[in-house]
């Protein structure tokens, strides 16, 4: 158990700096606390999740929030998983929370637990409370207690078995323990107030019987305490000062106190506020597990999916996400957030750190006539202008060229300053060009082939006679440049609120049929054939790019965007589509 004392600063990681910011209604409660004494100083916080699925952006507002607190005010922050439903737990999802946590820049160090580690313990208060006449076991069927627990308007009826003898209770929860009863046949209730305006103090279920082998204990237990029940004791038994959850557990706090007091053992505070929602996206780990086992993705890690695992492979950047949480705060009130806050976030991360290359996704070829056949010339390129300490790269260029085939315009419409018949051009890095003629395919009509000429003293970007040109192409040598697949991302639903669903309609029905455009035969410069899974790209003029790290083979790489770039002329397009 900690002394209190934070050995070695790293319980935020590089977040500590991130949950600064503001002097929110959570840390004015803990300051309080500490002018007060009432924790002696001490600021111990955990974060609690249930390994039932992957986390999410939503989850990440938390690991950021009881991590940086705790890195703030000098404190612990514990990693404990609430592993109290053996049937919808795997060691697969504890495996990917911690994984997640870490990639976020957080250490528990020594202080992993589980709530599971404290069932001997939670039985004991579980029968304390029998003994004090505070609990008793009940015959009702889950139904029937739903039935009885009453409405917001209406009070509750009392259990027909509320009134058993302390010592009948003890035998039947004993029993209830050695495995006498079959799965759901009887609950341990807490004795509280049946007309209570707040429901969750109507006799709640506090442990319940379910014959499931679980992920550590094995078949150890068939009774399993429920969450109010498991959460404030485990709060309580490693000492937690502040306890923070998400809005929808305010309702639950004269619950989790009630345990506290009832018990008469150390008593955390829990302290309430607003879950992240997020535009775009669903971030209920109940839907998403729908989407996984539905095929509507291709797994927990899909770079659709909001979870940390997919924005990872998606190549989302951990100092985004942390700049993400930080500056969207923490407040008492739901509200929804802009994705385009997220991608805002991330793109101002990216820009300082993420090397410029070239890649053309939709090519189209362009020889250059008057540029020797045999030629290859080295252009030099800056590899990030944010950052002239990242260097520079060299180039190959020859006579055969990509450029992208939206680049050209047979029949330029205004305001368009790219490549058309007769228009000269800039290449980034290299010459100008002017395209002199067009090849077609002869029964199609569409463009294949582009012939231009080279103006060989422009090389250093300008014309002698001091002429300019309004547009600058990337491009890539047809002969040097490596061929890829290219993934293009946008958001994973429709419908800003896709959670806001009428009758008869679904979430699911939402899902955005354009939520991923798949390139292939896409061209990109030859240094990105050693690209790595952790590297990120910004492709010019496209966006920001990473290897995907599941598809992606040698010889054959996967690129993913990460997030789009705002590209003007797209813009005028798709106005004037619409």
């Amino acid at each position: 158990m900690s002394n209190g004392k934070n050995s070695s600063g790293k319980a935020g990681g590089g977040a500590g700096k991130a949950a600064s910011a503001g002097r929110d209604f959570i840390r004015a409660i803990i300051d309080e606390h500490n002018r007060t004494g009432r924790y002696d100083g001490r600021v111990h916080t955990r974060f609690p999740p249930e390994p039932n699925g992957y986390l999410h952006i939503g989850h990440a507002k938390s690991i950021c929030l009881n991590f940086g607190i705790a890195a703030e005010y000098g404190g612990l922050c514990n990693l404990r998983f609430d592993d109290t439903n053996p049937s919808k737990e795997e060691v697969e999802y504890v495996e990917s929370i911690k994984e997640d946590v870490r990639w976020l820049g957080f250490d528990w160090e020594d202080r992993e637990y589980y709530a599971s580690d404290y069932f001997e313990q939670l039985y004991g208060y579980a029968v304390e409370l029998v003994k004090m006449g505070k609990a008793y076991v009940c015959d009702l069927s889950s139904d029937e207690v739903r039935e009885q627990r009453g409405t917001l308007t209406e009070p509750g009826r009392e259990s027909p078995y509320r009134n058993r003898s302390i010592e009948e209770n003890l035998d039947l929860f004993e029993r209830m323990r050695a495995g006498e009863f079959r799965t759901g046949a009887r609950t341990l209730r807490a004795k509280i107030d049946m007309t209570s305006p707040n429901i969750n103090m109507r006799d709640p279920v506090t442990c319940r019987i379910m014959h499931s082998s679980h992920h550590r204990t094995g078949d150890q237990w068939c009774i399993y305490p429920m969450y109010d029940f498991a959460h404030c004791c485990s709060d309580s038994i490693e000492r937690i000062t502040h306890s923070i959850c998400t809005l929808e557990f305010e309702d639950h706090r004269p619950l989790y106190d009630w345990y506290l007091e009832e018990l008469g053992i150390f008593h955390s505070q829990q302290i309430e506020f607003a879950r992240l929602n997020l535009t775009y996206t669903v971030l209920s780990k109940r839907k998403l597990l729908l989407l996984v086992e539905g095929g509507y993705v291709s797994g927990w890690d899909d770079p659709l999916m909001p979870t940390i695992s997919g924005l990872r492979r998606r190549g989302y950047t951990p100092e985004s996400i942390r700049d993400f949480c930080n500056r969207i705060g923490v407040a008492k009130n739901d509200t929804r957030v802009s994705i385009d806050l997220l991608a805002h976030c991330l793109r101002e991360d990216l820009n300082k750190q993420a090397p410029r290359v070239m890649a053309v996704l939709r090519p189209l070829k362009v020889v250059i006539d008057n540029y020797p056949d045999d030629a290859i010339e080295d252009m030099e390129a800056v590899n990030n202008p944010e950052d002239p300490s990242m260097g520079t790269r060299m180039l190959p260029f020859s006579r055969e060229i990509y450029i992208e085939r939206d680049d050209f315009r047979e029949d330029p419409p205004k305001k368009f300053f790219r490549l058309a018949p007769g228009r000269e051009v800039r290449l980034k890095h290299a010459y100008f060009i002017t395209c002199i003629d067009v090849v077609k395919d002869t029964k199609t009509g569409e463009v294949t082939e582009l012939r231009c000429t080279y103006d060989h003293e422009t090389r250093s970007g300008d014309a002698p006679d001091g002429r300019k040109v309004k547009g600058t192409l990337h491009w890539v040598s047809a002969k040097h440049s490596i061929t890829a697949t290219v993934r293009l991302y946008d958001h994973l639903f429709a419908k800003e609120n896709p959670d806001d669903v009428g009758k008869g309609e679904d979430f699911k029905d939402f899902l955005n049929p354009n939520a991923l455009e798949e390139l292939k035969g896409c061209r990109l410069e030859p240094g990105l054939a050693r690209a790595g899974s952790v590297d990120r790209f910004q492709f010019l003029r496209h966006g920001y790019f990473c290897v995907d790290s599941r598809d992606s083979t040698e010889g054959a790489p996967v690129f993913n965007r990460i997030v789009p770039l705002r590209d003007s002329w797209a813009k005028i397009e798709k106005k004037q589509r619409s």
